[in-house]
């Protein structure tokens, strides 16, 4: 079962895992080996993730486990509310064995609603070539490709935009 719920700081170090290994189970024909390490060489610490998501509007989505009920974190985004960069989507990360379910759209929906309710006039988000397809199909746009460096690697993406 799946349960849609604001992000809170007793699953910042599920968060940490789940964007880990995410990234590393991106196919290596999008990312190779040393970009993916790059990105994230380790997973990052609950308190980092405690303090990146406390400073934003974030959701996680929980799944249940059949047999014991124990929830854990499959798919979380967060968009940033400070005024500087309002509407940015900073992070969108479903667990790999959680792909191709419907997470991700959930997790926007919960999000654009969101952003419409506060009067949040775009949302923008750094897409990676993972995610450009479903942000296309969310209807964002291509505003131009985007580079980041990371532990001395450039990894490439989309920086893209949605008029709300």
């Amino acid at each position: 079962m799946l349960t849609l719920i604001p992000y809170h700081k007793t699953y910042a170090a599920d968060v940490a895992k789940l964007c880990h290994l995410s990234i590393h189970d991106i196919d290596p024909r999008l990312y190779s080996t040393a970009e993916k390490s790059a990105w994230s060489f380790a997973p990052r610490s609950a308190n980092h993730w405690q303090r990146r998501l406390s400073n934003s509007k974030a959701w996680l989505m929980l799944t249940s486990d059949s047999v014991d009920g124990a929830e854990t974190v499959c798919g979380m985004i967060n968009v940033e509310t400070r005024f500087n960069s309002r509407g940015y989507i900073d992070s969108l990360y479903v667990a790999p064995e959680h792909q191709r379910k419907g997470i991700a759209k959930q997790l926007y929906s919960a999000l654009e609603f969101w952003a419409r309710e506060q009067q949040i006039d775009e949302l923008t988000v750094d897409a990676s070539k993972v995610s450009k397809a479903f942000f296309e199909a969310q209807g964002f746009k291509l505003r131009h490709r985007s580079y980041q460096e990371k532990r001395g690697v450039v990894i490439m993406g989309y920086y893209m935009y949605k008029p709300l």
